[in-house]
């Protein structure tokens, strides 16, 4: 045989390492991360012991396939609906924590005389940290901004500029693409899964999924961005399909694996010499952290509305690095603008903090408590005050604000697939009709395959929310109102008319009163051709079909409460749901039968059973055990339908010895009267209660009988019955 390749060696150093120390940390109860960081400790060639890794080039190519994973797997649990719903309380804590450890850490960098692009590269990783506090939509919110921070770092990193100019752009980019990939994504995706359904299994969804991200990294990479952030943006496009799940569950295995490459990589990098020689700043950066997110996180929390309480547990909770700061160092190593030793040294006070993080939990309450008793009794009463009016309220947004929120979202999403589609037109559309078709008419083609492509996103600019109900409210409750939504409308309709114009400019050159009566004209047919607007609104609505795929199969399943039912409150109406008890009376009744409305004042909407719903059931449909019932109604009508329920509820006999069910053999001898008659006719079921689980004849064999079998003399019967029933039956 030939000589084992050194990946392969190194591979099995790498995981039989990292096993060990799972193993250990696990039985120690502390953070797998730690053993893992260990382990390429012990697996590179910093440690004195062979053997140890030969070809760490190639473990460094393992690892970055470990972050395109874990981000992969990060993005699948990422929702950025629900960062859209979560509200000022949250955006607030993070962005304090963030930005209040990017300015420490930096200034903290500056003050050991490191460079601009080191403190600031140190600023970003001790940002980071690895624990949720009160929401998930935190957590979510700090995975966006630390994709956020990796593709600002990169632009400051290639420019080596912090000019701000620089930075708009790098987050106007960012913006661009995310909402390009994510909108294409949603739409194209979920179409592919649902028409490919019967030919997925576990492991063709699988192969599909990774294909999926490494295509998503590819364009990442050639858009400018890093390859985590396309493992990203594609696992919050598989997010919003039906499959998320399903391909969550199978991703872990891999993630696991190359995400435990990845921090053994961490820590092979770690040099016990240069952690030696930089010992000081390494103590200096752990008091940072520590102090710094007890500090920063305490009072953003606070800020967002939470008691102090709740503050200072959430601050002393967060004082590690997580594995973010990781991923932002090999960002910083990739791209050659940090020092050798910064690695190190974040890995070190990773290491350090992480362990230390069980100790500061535990000291979050007696520091409530010294806090509390030395704190002003102003200063407690204000607090308290501060925190009971951040509560969220439960009224509606206004209507300006829903009219506005919708139209906004409508023209960022369509305003940046227009410039796609014109980009995409200009750039590869029109060299080719130039090489294939003639003169003018290649220009003619080009506009005309455009204009064509790009109306139906321009009708929807035009008409989204024009129909809509605050529009209407805000127009008839005050005539000043109407100016401003009259100025909405104008100011869609010169975008859409610039978007054409700027079509019809860059391919005629003729004069510029032509190109506006032909923009015109052109609007016209937009507005009122029905091709048109059936494609924009197929277009509109599978969008938002896929968008909310999971929520309507939730709502389908009654897991979710449906939508509307925050409109009954309005109304003094509320939505319940209630399980039929198995013993209830009435099962298997139908509704005109049960008359709930006269009864109880509850009207049913929607009938759950198993995977199967039938919203507004007719009045024959039925009702039965274990069904999930839906139901409309006034408070005082769902209290007696709850109670009518409860009361249905049946009791235990005190005496069970009379119920009990029994075998018993009985024979059929020469006076029995069951000589000659067929099981049906003896009446065993219908009038004696009891089952004939079999009968023995001459021949010893034991037979399944029929209702149709005859009984005859010598048989032996095998009967099944309650206690009282086969006492009557055997004195028959």
């Amino acid at each position: 045989m030939g000589e084992l390749a050194p990946l392969i060696a190194d591979l099995a150093l790498i995981l039989i390492c990292a096993g060990v120390m799972t193993l250990i940390f696990k039985k120690l109860g502390q953070p797998l991360v730690l053993g893992y960081i260990l382990a390429g400790f012990i697996a590179s060639p910093h440690f004195s012991l062979p053997p140890s890794v030969i070809d760490a080039a190639s473990i460094h190519v393992w690892s970055d396939i470990g972050v395109i994973f874990l981000l992969f797997a990060l993005g699948l649990e990422f929702s950025f609906k629900k960062i859209v719903k979560v509200g000022g309380a949250a955006i607030i804590a993070a962005l304090t924590i963030i930005f209040g450890m990017i300015f420490l850490g930096f200034t903290v960098g500056s003050a050991l005389g490191w460079s601009k692009m080191d403190a600031l590269f140190l600023g970003g990783m001790i940002s980071m940290s690895s624990t949720t506090i009160i929401y998930k939509a935190f957590e979510d919110l700090e995975d966006i901004l630390a994709v956020v921070l990796m593709v600002v770092l990169s632009t400051i990193s290639v420019s080596s500029s912090f000019e701000g100019g620089a930075l708009v752009g790098s987050i106007f980019k960012l913006v661009f693409y995310l909402v390009l990939w994510l909108v294409m994504g949603i739409y194209l995706i979920p179409l592919i899964l649902r028409k490919t359904k019967k030919l997925l299994s576990d492991e063709t969804l699988l192969v599909v999924s990774l294909g999926l991200c490494f295509l998503m990294v590819v364009i990442a990479d050639k858009a400018g961005f890093s390859a985590a952030f396309g493992a990203f943006i594609m696992g919050s496009i598989l997010a919003e399909t039906l499959e998320a799940e399903h391909i969550e569950r199978l991703v872990k295995p891999v993630k696991d694996l190359f995400g435990a490459i990845f921090f053994v990589s961490v820590g092979m990098m770690v040099d016990p010499a240069m952690i030696a020689q930089y010992w000081l700043p390494i103590l200096i950066i752990t008091i940072t952290v520590i102090v710094g997110q007890a500090t920063f996180a305490t009072l953003g929390t606070l800020l967002s509305g939470q008691p102090l309480r709740t503050a200072i547990q959430c601050g002393f909770s967060l004082t590690q690095i997580g594995e973010f700061a990781f991923i932002i160092a090999s960002l910083g190593v990739a791209l050659g603008v940090t020092s050798n030793f910064l690695y190190p040294i974040v890995v070190a006070v990773s290491v350090i903090t992480i362990f230390l993080t069980p100790y500061m939990i535990r000291l979050a309450e007696p520091a409530y408590a010294k806090i509390y008793g030395i704190m002003p009794k102003k200063a407690k009463d204000f607090l308290d005050s501060y925190a009971e009016g951040a509560e969220p309220a439960t009224s509606k947004d206004s209507p300006w604000k829903v009219y506005l929120g919708g139209i906004a979202g409508t023209l960022v999403i369509n305003v940046i697939l227009s410039i796609a589609i014109c980009t995409i037109g200009f750039s590869f559309l029109l060299p080719l009709a130039k090489e294939w078709i003639p003169g003018i008419w290649a220009d003619i083609a080009t506009a005309a395959v455009i204009l064509a492509v790009l109306s139906p996103f321009l009708r929807t600019i035009l008409v989204k929310g024009n129909k809509s109900k605050e529009f209407s409210q805000l127009w008839n409750e005050n005539r000043s109102n109407r100016a401003p939504l009259v100025a909405s409308i104008v100011v869609r309709y010169a975008i859409v008319l610039g978007f054409i114009f700027y079509v019809l400019a860059r391919l005629f050159h003729i004069s510029v009163i032509l190109i506006i009566l032909l923009a015109l004209a052109i609007l016209g047919v937009i507005v009122f051709n029905r091709w048109t607007r059936r494609s924009s609104h197929v277009i509109s609505e599978t969008f938002q079909t896929n968008l909310r795929s999971r929520e309507m199969r939730a709502e389908y399943l009654g897991e979710k409460t449906p939508e509307y039912a925050e409109d009954l409150i309005d109304k003094d109406l509320h939505l319940a749901d209630y399980e039929i008890p198995a013993e209830v009376e009435w099962a298997g009744e139908e509704l005109r039968e049960l008359d709930f409305g006269r009864k109880y004042g509850i009207h049913v909407v929607s009938i759950l059973r198993g995977s199967k719903r039938i919203n507004i059931p007719s009045a024959h449909d039925r009702i039965f055990p274990l069904d999930k019932i839906q139901v409309i109604g006034t408070d005082t009508g769902l209290e007696a339908f709850g109670k009518a329920l409860q009361a249905t509820d049946a009791d235990i006999p005190d005496d069970l010895s009379r119920q009990e069910m029994i075998m018993r053999r009985l024979l059929i001898g020469p006076g029995s009267p069951f000589v000659g008659k067929t099981i049906h006719e003896a009446g065993i079921r219908s009038v004696w209660h009891c089952v004939v689980a079999g009968v023995e004849r001459n021949d010893g064999a034991l037979h399944i009988p029929s209702a149709a079998t005859v009984l005859q003399e010598g048989d032996t019967v095998w009967l099944v019955g309650e206690h009282k029933d086969i006492e009557k039956i055997m004195t028959a």
